[in-house]
């Protein structure tokens, strides 16, 4: 049976895992740039899935979809993809796969037109590769204890942290010059995502640092919540990695906003950590969020004070709210940009202290990361 991966740029990472985890069983995921026999598999976030849909429904050949938009919305995906992948899927899509060839019943964790049934396990890390023939980057942990309105993360991957051992880590990170890595928060390594445990971390840096590549920790394509910005993180991450800039979110810089987001952190952490940074040499990359439902004009002026404060020293990151599916914000409507707002993140972008997509939500604007 010939099995075909949807090749999409911002799903390429997953590409990576799902590719590991199905040649174990005897798979190979050649990518397409269209749907071929027999089976085709796409994953999909809730801004590219109106790209993809009527290619999925009017396609010959078998379609599998996962990734994001499909695990927080797999009966609707069930309407145009034969078979769904709900939640993670490197035992899943192998078993899914197996169940195709050999015409049996589809495995729990999949999602067709005549029902779903939900997986009944969850992804031990150390079990599968972060990546074979194909190359991603290395995920050390997964699953988030927050549950920030706005975020898929703790919804598809639940909400305590799962670790991959440093063996596991120091094996894949090996095969790279430069080290990265995926994690919802680099600092909680170990820990169950609330209180670090520091010395888990200096062991995984440790590590890591006594081989011959360069670590890039609390960077990009991953970051740290800001009240994990100590002195002591920061001396670790001096000591062992090579990036001189630390990626933290702030999202709002009201108070009141942050409190109703469950974000788990006010604004003086956000404050704490910039200085912190600053005072150890590091460059804060920051995330803000604006245009958010509960933001009034006050707050949202709040906040570009705050990431027009963060760029004096660091860079400032910013999105426009999006309601993605599966989360407590789920069909809100974005609160609009002020005039001042848009000049002021405008003005910073030209200077080159500010990227993202702050004016239409399904925009993105691709740099180099800050290293």
């Amino acid at each position: 049976m010939q099995v075909n991966w949807r090749y999409i740029a911002a799903s390429r990472n997953t590409y990576a895992v799902l590719y590991a985890a199905c040649e174990r069983e005897g798979y190979l995921l050649s990518p397409v740039e269209s749907p071929a026999s027999d089976v085709t598999c796409y994953s999909l976030n809730s801004l590219n899935e109106g790209r993809y849909r009527s290619e999925i429904a009017s396609s010959e050949s078998i379609t599998i979809v996962g990734g994001p938009h499909a695990s927080a919305c797999p009966a609707l995906m069930a309407e145009i993809a034969d078979y769904v992948v709900v939640g993670e899927g490197e035992f899943t899509l192998p078993a899914l796969l197996s169940s195709i060839e050999e015409g049996r019943p589809p495995p729990p964790g999949v999602a067709t037109r005549s029902g779903y049934s939900p997986a009944d396990r969850c992804v031990l890390l150390d079990a599968y590769p972060s990546f074979s023939r194909m190359k991603g980057y290395v995920e050390i942990s997964r699953g988030c204890p927050f549950r920030c309105a706005y975020c898929q993360t703790p919804r598809i991957f639940g909400p305590w942290m799962r670790h991959r051992t440093l063996d596991s880590i120091g094996r894949d990170a090996a095969k790279f010059r430069d080290a990265r890595f995926v994690t919802p928060n680099a600092l909680a390594y170990g820990s169950d995502g609330k209180t670090p445990r520091l010395s888990k971390v200096e062991a995984l840096l440790s590590r890591l640092g006594s081989d011959r590549h360069r670590v890039y920790f609390g960077t990009f394509p991953s970051e740290v919540r800001p009240e994990f910005v100590t002195d002591r993180a920061l001396e670790l991450v001096q000591t062992f990695c090579a990036n001189e800039s630390l990626h933290f979110g702030a999202q709002s810089g009201s108070s009141r906003v942050l409190r109703e987001l469950d974000r788990g952190h006010g604004v003086e952490e956000v404050v704490d950590a910039v200085e912190r940074c600053r005072a150890h040499g590091f460059t804060p990359v920051v995330d803000f969020i604006v245009g958010l439902p509960s933001e009034e004009e006050e707050d949202q002026r709040a906040t570009a004070a705050l990431a027009e404060w963060v760029t004096r020293a660091g860079k400032a990151h910013v999105h426009r709210f999006i309601p993605l599916p599966g989360t407590p914000l789920a069909g809100s409507l974005p609160r609009p940009l002020l005039p001042e707002t848009r000049r002021l993140f405008g003005s910073l972008a030209l200077k080159g202290k500010l990227t993202g997509s702050w004016d239409d939500p399904k925009t993105r604007f691709f740099s180099e990361p800050f290293e």
